[in-house]
C-alpha cells in the first residue's frame, strides 16, 4: 500500500494562497490517479481535485474550479494542490488520496486505495 505524507497546510487570510504537497513512498505512485479531498467539521469528506496518472486529465469540484490547480511530478513521486483566492469556506482538513476512480468528473472516495494523514488549512476572514 502506498504511503502518503501531506505538507503545506497552515493559516492564511482570505484571498491568500497555499500550496499543499503529497509525497508518496513508492514508484508505483506514477501509475495511480491521485487527488485531494477535504473534510470540514461536521461535514462529510468531499472531493476537491483529481489528476490522472499521466497528468493529462484534471478534475475539479465546482466550488474550487478556477482557484485551485492540481499537478504532479512523477519523477519526485509528489502531487501538489495550489490554492489561490482562498475563502473562509475552504477551511478544512485536506487529505491526499491515491488510486481514485473518477465518475462524472468527480473522485469517488469509496475507490481510494490509500489516504494521507491530512493537513489542516484554515482561512481567516
Amino acid at each position: 500500500q502506498v504511503q502518503l505524507v501531506e505538507s503545506g497546510g497552515g493559516l492564511v487570510q482570505a484571498g491568500g494562497s497555499l500550496r499543499l504537497s503529497c509525497a508518496a513512498s513508492e514508484r508505483t505512485f506514477s501509475t495511480y490517479a491521485m487527488g485531494w479531498f477535504r473534510q470540514a467539521p461536521g461535514k462529510e469528506r468531499a472531493f476537491v481535485a483529481g489528476i490522472s496518472w499521466s497528468g493529462t486529465r484534471k478534475y475539479y469540484a465546482d466550488d474550487v474550479d478556477g482557484r485551485f490547480t492540481i499537478s504532479r511530478d512523477n519523477a519526485k513521486i509528489t502531487v501538489y494542490l495550489q490554492m489561490d483566492s482562498l475563502k473562509p469556506e475552504d477551511t478544512a482538513v485536506y487529505f491526499c488520496a491515491a488510486g481514485i476512480n473518477f465518475l462524472d468528473g468527480r473522485g469517488d472516495p469509496s475507490t481510494v486505495r490509500s489516504w494521507g494523514q491530512g493537513t489542516q488549512v484554515t482561512v481567516s476572514s
